[in-house]
């Protein structure tokens, strides 16, 4: 018969083991040991791969659009040794991606966020710096001056002809022009401050009526006002 290997018992006493439970004891557990190791490799070579493809789909959509920028560039006068990396730069580059396939696509999602931004520079019409402003500042701007234009016009009307038929015409004349304002605001201001032509601005309408009707109301009341009090 084999002998049996004694192995403590919770109690603090001994219990026999066969050699071969044991010996298959700790085929088991390296087995098991062997499959973690064999999942994680596979599991690291998936994510690897991925990251592989990725960043190939991502460099490929970069070289085309920086390729595109730069004879953008060269058009309007850019000297072409201003558009090619400097070896610092290049060597800068190189250490940022060494750690692997997920860095170098890191690196390149934030290359396109600079070339997303050199895109808006480059198409940038009308205001590019003011494109970049506080939506309602903005669009003030544009709203201001076209809601102040029919009030002044009244005044100086009452001002030079008093409080006779001409100021009366001005007044019914001025009635309609705060929505016209509005809609000249609401077409200069998609055309001033729109980065590129498929973008979308936000003309806010609705502060636009306000900007325009406000001085309108102000300015045909005082006027109302001081031709009731004549």
């Amino acid at each position: 018969m084999s002998e049996a290997v004694p192995a403590p018992r919770s109690g603090g006493s001994t219990a026999e083991v066969h050699p071969v439970e044991m010996a298959w004891t700790d085929y088991v557990a390296a087995a098991r040991q062997l499959d973690g190791v064999r999942r994680s490799a596979a599991t690291a070579a998936g994510e690897q791969a991925r990251s592989v493809a990725a960043a190939r789909e991502e460099l490929t959509a970069v070289r085309e659009r920086l390729a595109a920028q730069q004879s953008r560039l060269r058009e309007r006068g850019v000297p072409a040794i201003s558009l090619a990396p400097t070896p610092p730069e290049v060597g800068e580059a190189a250490r940022s991606m060494t750690a692997g396939p997920a860095a170098v696509l890191t690196c390149l999602r934030t290359a396109s966020g600079w070339v997303d931004a050199a895109d808006d520079t480059l198409a940038a019409r009308g205001l590019p710096r003011l494109a970049r402003w506080p939506v309602r500042p903005r669009n003030l701007l544009v709203y201001g001056p076209l809601a102040l234009v029919v009030p002044l016009v009244q005044l100086m009307l009452f001002l030079i002809a008093g409080t006779g038929p001409v100021s009366v015409t001005a007044l019914v004349v001025g009635l309609p022009m705060p929505a016209v304002a509005v809609m000249v605001g609401w077409l200069a201001v998609g055309r001033l401050f729109r980065p590129r032509p498929e973008d979308r601005v936000d003309r806010t309408p609705r502060f636009g009526a306000l900007v325009c009707l406000v001085p309108a109301v102000l300015t045909t009341a005082g006027i109302l006002l001081a031709m009731l009090a004549g």
